[in-house]
């Protein structure tokens, strides 16, 4: 059984429940983390509490907790859910949700108001080993989000819908085009390949700043693969030799198909091949140190 977090108590997660009243059932006025957990351990724990922090100033809402805690709550609830504990599995995603918390329903933000922290643990599966052998399919659809996706809002309700729309046409990623231009996937940072450079959509309100994104960067430079954060037009995506998917929970995942075309010659390409394995190769001298 579970066991998560709610406004200071531990509880198994059928006994946690929230007022009707809560700003974040209400509004969606809160924000959310995902962190992944790599043999007992949160992976890039600082770069996440970082976004999350953002996330918070951007709408308003005053931490509740400094740096120190959060990594000790996080910690705890990691051990509560460790397979020593009688959980199943060793890695796990930490789900972490703020809200502005409980009041009368008003737009107004409410005076003297105490946040709602809720945590929770997940077993961490990641992609299966089919999708990083063969790819998935993806679909390009007109961006509805509205224009602060970089905040990691709960509000997400454009983006179920532009997923939605991908399963339905048999694909399992929409990536999103506003003007023109490439800004994200409906779940997932993009990137491309083209005549052997790397390239990402820069920084910027219409897309989530991602932890993964990042490392994938960082990693792409330190294998020496060109890497640039620049703009990516539609043509250019319709072009590309390569496209990848990434975010913390499946890491990177190749697109072979789009539009139910093939993405080059419909494999996964070189590049995509060796920065999954040099993602790897980190995690796994992280297990070790």
């Amino acid at each position: 059984m579970a066991t998560v977090y709610l406004n200071g108590k531990f509880t198994a997660l059928e006994d946690a429940s929230i007022s009707v009243l809560d700003r974040g059932f209400l509004f969606g006025d809160g924000i959310y983390e995902v962190i992944p957990v790599y043999a007992g351990t949160p992976f890039r724990f600082e770069h996440h509490l970082d976004r999350l922090k953002n996330s918070l100033r951007e709408i308003k809402i005053e931490d509740p907790l400094t740096a120190k805690q959060w990594l000790e709550l996080t910690t705890e609830l990691i051990d509560k859910n460790s397979p020593e504990s009688g959980y199943q599995e060793s890695d796990q995603s930490i789900y972490l949700q703020i809200t502005r918390g409980v009041a009368p329903r008003d737009h107004i933000f409410p005076i003297q108001i105490k946040p709602t922290i809720f945590m929770m643990s997940t077993p961490l599966i990641g992609s299966p080993a089919e999708v990083i052998c063969n790819g998935i399919s993806a679909i390009t659809e007109v961006d509805s989000r509205w224009s602060r996706c970089n905040i990691k809002s709960i509000n997400l309700l454009a983006n179920v819908l532009h997923r939605q729309s991908a399963i339905e046409q048999d694909a399992k990623e929409a990536i999103l085009i506003k003007d023109g231009v490439v800004t994200e996937g409906a779940a997932s940072n993009l990137f491309i390949v083209k005549d052997g450079t790397l390239i990402t959509p820069p920084q910027s309100a219409y897309l989530l700043p991602g932890v993964t994104r990042d490392l994938v960067l960082e990693l792409a430079r330190k294998e020496n693969i060109m890497a640039d954060e620049s703009e990516i037009k539609r043509e250019l995506l319709t072009a590309a030799d390569e496209i990848f998917v990434t975010s913390s929970t499946k890491e990177i995942v190749p697109v072979t198909k789009l539009n139910g075309n093939l993405v080059g010659d419909g494999s996964v390409g070189t590049v995509t091949k060796k920065l999954h394995l040099t993602l790897q190769t980190f995690k796994q001298n992280l297990r070790r140190e």
